[in-house]
């Protein structure tokens, strides 16, 4: 095992390692996390991670970008991006992401000869193909380039490279923006983020690590816990303080999904016209 660990962080440096300074789009996440160290692994100070700032982005994520890029040792910049200022984002037709990709690959394009830099690479993984990712195409668009798919790398073999490098989100939940927990045909704002936003850090206050609220039509909440985790708002008292918390939010309806946390639940919602614009291939 530790050989192929090995071997696949020798194959991502190698393709890190050809390109003329480095700009890795860096959330925090296990998987911007590990672009970042190999590029900084493959170029040194000539790659640098940027974080996109913007009120889709939970606070938490900000400061956890910032941790992980001084203890990697790489050079980060925080820059605020504007996709709240674009109706085709704020609508939220299904297509949202790509808006929201565009805006921030634009925002770094013009920074590139500043930062002396001419790639951008996202922490994009091999699973990721054959789902429905509208920001894959916004990527697709503007030349950015994926190291982790054209490694051969999915989600398995990123966590294990992550630990392999010693690096402390190597076993972080995925912790997509804000605005992906509001159901298609509802619009983004940032109230309703911010709401989210406070909704989310209430329930990590109860030791729940990997959780979503999702916010559809008529203000109606649906709560998605490990199905290991749901039976702890069955407590009457928890479930009473759940209940007033998410009221005085301003939620109308607290729901609890029986189904427990499913990633990109909401896509269901996507229209089949939009879903088949931005599927990818595998």
């Amino acid at each position: 095992m530790q050989t192929l660990v090995s071997s696949n962080a020798l194959k991502l440096i190698s393709i890190i390692i050809n390109m003329d300074g480095v700009v890795v789009a860096l959330s925090g996440g296990v998987d911007s996390a590990v672009v970042a160290k190999a590029a900084l692994l493959a170029l040194g100070d000539q790659a640098i991670a940027i974080t996109a700032d913007s009120p889709s982005v939970p606070r938490q994520d900000i400061e956890a970008a910032k941790k992980l890029a001084a203890t990697i040792g790489l050079r980060h910049q925080i820059v605020l991006t504007s996709e709240f200022d674009n109706p085709d984002y704020t609508k939220n037709a299904g297509d949202r992401c790509y808006f929201c990709k565009s805006e921030l690959y634009e925002t770094i394009l013009k920074k590139l000869s500043e930062l002396n830099a001419r790639t951008i690479c996202s922490g994009a993984n091999q699973d990721d193909l054959g789902d429905y990712r509208p920001g894959l195409q916004a990527a697709k668009e503007r030349g950015i380039r994926h190291p982790l798919q054209e490694a051969g790398l999915g989600k398995k073999e990123v966590r294990e490279l992550a630990q392999y490098w010693n690096l402390e989100v190597w076993d972080k939940p995925a912790s997509p923006c804000l605005s992906s927990r509001i159901a298609p045909g509802v619009a983004v704002t940032t109230e309703r983020t911010a709401r989210i936003e406070k909704a989310e850090i209430y329930l990590k206050s109860l030791g729940l690590r990997d959780c979503r609220v999702r916010l559809h039509h008529d203000e109606l909440v649906r709560i998605e816990l490990l199905i290991e985790d749901i039976a702890k708002l069955a407590d009457p008292e928890a479930r009473k303080n759940l209940s007033d918390y998410f009221h005085a939010l301003g939620f109308r309806f607290i729901t609890l999904d029986m189904d427990g946390l499913r990633s990109g639940s909401l896509n269901s919602l996507v229209s089949l016209e939009v879903m088949k614009k931005y599927q990818t291939k595998s």
